[in-house]
């Protein structure tokens, strides 16, 4: 697929902690316009992303990677054979509308091999559980409880055809790993996206322990050595975050935007209170 025709606006099509949706409004002006490669090692719900493809920003390769194994495994299968996905996704739709409880717990439960399967059970989970949460036991299974919608959007048919579209725009290389190996890769001109677990704003705030080694404050330490690493490579850096005196001290020497937004997280859409964030960005 040729990048001169503009692709039709894939938007994320999962709910995700942390989502750059409401975002990135206030991130795009601190986007470059011009750049080599692109880096996105805490791909998430892939808003950043999906604009990009969109402005067709990306002209070179891609580089979309999580340690969230399961959520890589989606994207992959989005990229190989969406029709495949669709299909599996309506067979799980229509069995949880005839009992949604039973079925819920059902396929919560269960465990395929296939990845395709894991994919659709991937995403079907994600829509009908607990507002969008992703958490596993010590075993590695999936244990948020069902969530309490009368209507679930378990998945958009057209949508996750721009996504696949999206994702096979480019040379789009999709990931399971660490962040720090991927991003051994960027070299100068390079535009990487640093979008980690947010550093908890209270005790109680904190919902960064998708993976079993969670990000606590070390890993933010280290994330914050390697921004400065890939600024010294001349690489055109942007990241977000909560807004603390432990975030900003990290990043002082760079350009700090304080952003309005909402948090999401909360059964009570009425008790999602507004908060800010951080956006960093390197001298570019």
């Amino acid at each position: 697929m040729s990048t001169s025709n503009r692709l039709q606006a894939a938007k994320p099509f999962l709910k995700w902690a942390g989502g750059k949706g409401q975002l990135l409004r206030r991130l795009t002006p601190l986007i470059p316009t011009e750049f080599n490669d692109y880096f996105e090692p805490f791909l998430g719900g892939g808003a950043v992303f999906f604009y990009l493809t969109h402005q067709n920003l990306i002209q070179k390769k891609a580089y979309l990677s999580d340690i969230n194994a399961e959520l890589i495994n989606v994207y992959k299968c989005l990229q190989i054979n969406p029709k495949l996905m669709l299909t599996k996704l309506l067979c799980h739709r229509d069995n949880y509308m005839k009992d949604r409880t039973k079925y819920y717990y059902t396929l919560r439960g269960t465990r395929f091999d296939d990845g395709f399967e894991r994919a659709a059970q991937f995403v079907t989970l994600n829509k009908t559980c607990y507002n969008g949460l992703y958490r596993v036991n010590r075993a590695g299974m999936f244990n948020v409880p069902m969530g309490r919608y009368k209507k679930p959007s378990i998945f958009d048919p057209s949508n996750l055809e721009y996504v696949s579209a999206a994702l096979n725009v480019v040379d789009v290389e999709i990931e399971c790993t660490d962040y720090r190996n991927i991003l051994q890769r960027a070299s100068r001109g390079d535009f990487v996206y640093l979008d980690p677990p947010y550093s908890p704003i209270s005790r109680t705030s904190n919902f960064t322990a998708y993976t079993a080694g969670g990000f606590d404050a070390r890993d933010q330490r280290n994330l914050a050595k390697i921004f400065k690493s890939l600024n010294n490579r001349k690489c055109l850096v942007v990241l977000s975050n909560s807004n603390t005196e432990f975030v900003r001290e990290l990043y002082e020497k760079f350009e700090i935007t304080t952003v309005p937004t909402r948090r999401s997280i909360n059964c009570n859409s009425g008790r999602r209170g507004g908060s800010t964030e951080l956006i960093i960005t390197n001298q570019y």
